[in-house]
Order: C-alpha cells, then structure tokens, then sequence
C-alpha cells in the first residue's frame, strides 16, 4: 500500500490499494479525473462551435438549475468520445482492477448521457451514475448517493477536487489524483488516502505551449519598418516598436488561446496538434479561459500610450484573428489569403507604433512571401492528414488531393517575392537608402534559394506545420538570414 505522502504512478507494479479479491467497489469521478478535462466547458464550446445561436439559451437553462444546463447541453453537442484527453495511467490501473474482478463505477457530475458513451468506449464499468434533469450529482448530492448504494465506508472512490471532499469523507480509501490546489491536504483530513497520482507536466512549461510563447518570433515583423527606414539606431523608435511587440504577443495569445479552445475537437483527432496542452488536458480549460481577458487588458494597457493609429491596427488584427479562428480559416483558400494579410499586417502595426511610412516594395513584398508561407503551412498540414489515412483535413475545407494545386500556387507566390525583391533594387528609392544598392542583388538568389528550399521540404513532406518557425529552426535558413544581413550592410554601411 502507498503511503499517502508520495505521489505513486497507478500503472506501476507497486502494491495496489485494493487486493485482487476485495469485493468493495471502485468509484470514479469523469473530470479531472479519467479524463483531464471538464465535460461542461467542453460542452459549451462544443454549442459554440455546432449550434453558435443557441448561446443566448445559455443563462436561461443555468437559472433553472446547473443540472437543467448539463442536461441541455449533452442533448445538443456531439462529442467525440473516443479522442477525449483520457488519463492513461487511471485508465491503465482501472483495467487491471477489472481483470481482478472488482466492481469499479463511474459517478460523476457530468450528464449521464455522455457518461453512458464514456462508458460504453472503454467497456470498464458496472454501472453509471451521473447528473439528470432533476439532479447535479456533485459533491453532497453524490456521496448521499453512493452511501445509499454502498452504505457509509461501502466504496473506495477516486477523485480530484475540492468537490469530492464529502465522499471522501463517507468512503473506506481514497485516490487522489491530479488535485486541485490544496485538495490533496484537504483530502487526506477528510479520509484514508491510499494513492495520490500526480502525472501532469509542469504548469509553467504548459502555460508556455498553451500562450504560444515560441509564436512571438513571427511579432518581430513589427520591426520591419524600423530596420527598412534605416532607423534602427533611433531608441525612441525602437521604444514604440518594443511596445508594440509586447502588446502584439499578448493580443495574439489571447486570440491562440480561443483558436485552441474552438478547436478542441478537431485538434484531438489531428496527428501532432492533439499535444497541444489544451487539447491533450495538460492545461485546465478554466484557467485558459481567464488567460484570454487577462492578455487582452495587457495589449489594451500598452497600446493607451502609442498612436490612435497602432490602437485601430491592433484591434483591426484582433477582429481579423477572431473571424478567421471562428470562420474564415474553413474556408479553402480564402483562409490562406487572411493568414498572409495578418502576416502583412504585423508590419502595418510596426509602421503605425513608430509612426514610419510604409513602402509599396515592403507591403507587395510581405503579401507574397507570407501567401507563400501559408500554402506551405497548409501543405503540411494535408501531409500530416495522409499520414494517418484520411482524405479531408479536420475543420478545414481541403483534401489531400489539393496537395498539388496549393504548392504550385504556393511556390508561384514565392517567385513572386523575388520579383518584387528584384524591381525594388531597380527603384529609384533604394539610392535614397543605399550607397551601393548593387549589392542588394545578392538577396535575390539567397531569396530563391530559401524558397526553393521552403517548397522542397513542403513537397516531401518534411516540413514542420508552421514555415516561420522552421525559418528559425532550420541551419541553412539560419545561414541564409546571415548573408542577407551582410550583404545589407555592404550596400548600407558607408552611409550609416
């Protein structure tokens, strides 16, 4: 038997809590617990994205009652059960209970219905009990129901939150697992802890996945215009660019954080986004849910002192990001084109924080090279759907027959850069900002270079689902970037 002091691994061949003949049935709680995640704020997701006009039905089935909501929302929303974020080494543990021959139960506040397929899917369990219409099986309400079925101290149960303190406390043992703040304590007064599993990974790398700390990179774009007006030694300007890189990143994790949170479903059944800690249950839906107003008055806070103009951009980009995670991005084609034009519009946003005039070079440049980055970002993504057999990527309006069509057109907009790239050395503006602009010529084959590159990885199915990011990653696009910088300042140093 564990001691109630150490954090045991239920999967291991460490004593159990139970022996093989012990005829006292096993209670398990569903949130939190079998799965790491909540059923009723996966269900109202789930209205938003199935029946988004039946949203305002919410407050009136929550005044009813929370069991009237539950059992509202369970009767609309269609989840897919299978791709839940099940708790591996619970559900591991309660395979090896049930091969003993123990009794085992699950008893949880979520509807019973769902409960039901829950159960039905893994093919564990005795017997369900969950929340009906009449009754939210939470906390006092469950215990009372479990002691009339087993009778005081007639159960073990398993659980995680400050609710499953009363049925602790009318149980024989206890599993703790994964608990809340302070639960554990807690729990250990109210009962006999026999286990405590804490299999979780550290919240602050989580929180860092689920705020897509690494996305930041691609907000360095803001300084685009700064180093393109040759105003890189300018600290002021370089102070409003800062400023609004911090108000950008904070704006766009908000807006990552409801893009994972509408796509849960979708994201569970894909390949690679189903780690994503929201969708594999490693970051508490709640929490993330918090997260989201947080980052907004954070951006608000900084954009107050920078420009009217920076604030209408950023709020342009935040409206934008929103319709394309709710709308746009299912749409084939059309999503690819917003994607590049909120790419693109990282530059607009440096421009209106500094206050520096935007070129006609650097916008055609940017849409070209970032419609290029997003076709690519698409192409991987149907790469990764054929990996696993499927013809029509998740939430997408694409097939894995569109492989070809999107990285002609992909690659085309890639030559298209270069294009640009090369009509703007022949301007009559870059002898206003170079010495030799000659030089510049080099940027052009290095350009080819890296988009050839870019599409060559795409088209064998070796590049990561974000081209940016592999931009960073990538050695040869890293020693790509370095040439380009010398050879911007040959053409640049002898007027600096």
């Amino acid at each position: 038997m564990t001691s109630p002091a150490t954090n045991a691994n239920l999967d291991s061949s460490e004593p159990r809590p139970t022996t093989p003949a012990d005829p006292v049935p096993l209670c398990v709680d569903l949130d939190g617990t079998l799965i790491k995640t909540d059923l009723l704020v996966e269900l109202a997701f789930g209205l938003l994205r199935q029946r988004p006009s039946e949203m305002l039905k919410i407050p009136v089935w929550l005044a009813q009652g929370k069991s009237v909501l539950k059992t509202e929302l369970a009767a609309r929303v269609s989840l897919d059960i299978p791709t839940l974020p099940y708790n591996v080494d619970v559900v591991a543990f309660l395979k090896q209970q049930k091969a003993m021959g123990r009794p085992i139960y699950l008893v949880t506040a979520s509807p019973a219905p769902v409960a039901d397929k829950i159960s039905a899917h893994l093919g564990l369990f005795d017997g369900v009990m969950g929340t009906t219409k009449d009754t939210n099986l939470a906390g006092g309400a469950k215990r009372d129901q479990l002691v009339q079925a087993f009778g005081k101290e007639g159960f073990d149960y398993m659980g995680n939150a400050w609710a499953d303190l009363p049925i602790w406390g009318a149980a024989r043992n206890s599993v703790v697992i994964n608990p809340h703040l302070g639960v554990r304590s807690a729990a250990e007064r109210a009962g006999r802890v026999t286990t405590v599993l804490d299999n979780r990974p550290p919240l602050w790398r989580a929180l860092l996945k689920t705020i897509r700390a690494h996305q930041w990179m691609k907000n360095v774009l803001v300084f685009a215009p700064v180093v393109s007006a040759h105003q890189i030694t300018e600290l002021s300007t370089l102070g409003h660019a800062a400023m609004a890189f911090a108000a950008l990143s904070l704006c766009a994790s908000a807006i990552y954080i409801i893009n994972d949170l509408l796509d849960l479903a979708s994201d569970r059944a894909h390949p690679t986004k189903k780690r994503r800690p929201l969708a594999a249950g490693n970051f508490p839906v709640t929490t993330a849910m918090l997260l989201v107003p947080v980052a907004i008055l954070g951006a608000t806070a900084i954009a107050w002192s920078l420009p009217v103009n920076f604030q209408l951009s950023l709020v342009l980009y935040t409206l934008m990001s929103v319709l394309y995670s709710v709308w746009l991005k299912r749409h084939e084609l059309l999503d690819v084109i917003v994607l590049a034009g909120l790419w693109t519009l990282r530059v607009v946003i440096g421009g209106t924080a500094t206050q520096i005039d935007l070129s006609f070079w650097l916008l055609a440049f940017s849409m070209f090279l970032f419609t290029s980055f997003a076709l690519a970002k698409r192409c991987s993504e149907l790469y990764a759907v054929r990996s696993i057999s499927r013809e029509r990527a998740l939430g997408r309006d694409y097939r894995v027959t569109d492989l070809a069509v999107l990285a002609a057109l992909g690659g085309g907009s890639g030559c298209m850069a270069v294009l640009v790239m090369a009509l703007y050395i022949n301007s009559s503006e870059v002898r206003l900002l170079y010495r030799f602009p000659e030089a510049i010529w080099m940027l052009c084959p290095l350009l080819m270079y890296w988009v050839g590159r870019v599409w060559l990885k795409t088209w064998r199915g070796e590049m990561e689902e974000d081209p940016v990011l592999f931009a960073i990653t990538d050695r040869a696009s890293r020693w790509i970037a370095a040439a380009a910088v010398i050879t911007l300042a040959v053409a640049t140093w002898p007027t600096l």
